[in-house]
């Protein structure tokens, strides 16, 4: 995610989900383009990890329908859950504090 290198997908997930992926990470990077995500813990049992993260980005393209407000959000937390099969990523689901950052970024 930091490094902005989205043709890895394609070697850390399944097809279906590398397009999934694909599809949510590149408008949020248009909208967030300094976005950066950082590990906070990680946690795996069977074929799941579970991944704390905190990110932080600017507001500097249209996201979710509002301009941009050049403002800044810091150290938002999200919680995902990886499934795997064999070693690429099958599936994800996850919570973001989405208020936290509407908060910080005046919307």
């Amino acid at each position: 995610m930091n490094a902005r290198d989205l043709d890895v997908l394609g070697e850390l997930c399944t097809p279906a989900m590398a397009r999934r992926w694909r599809a949510w990470v590149t408008p949020f990077q248009a909208s967030f383009p300094d976005m950066r995500m950082e590990v906070v813990e990680l946690v795996e049992e069977g074929d799941t990890v579970v991944g704390r993260f905190t990110c932080s980005g600017t507001h500097s393209g249209e996201w979710r329908g509002q301009a941009p407000t050049g403002r800044r959000f810091e150290d938002v937390d999200e919680v995902y859950f990886f499934t795997f099969e064999g070693e690429r990523i099958s599936a994800a689901w996850g919570l973001e504090d989405t208020l936290a950052r509407l908060r910080q970024l005046g919307l």
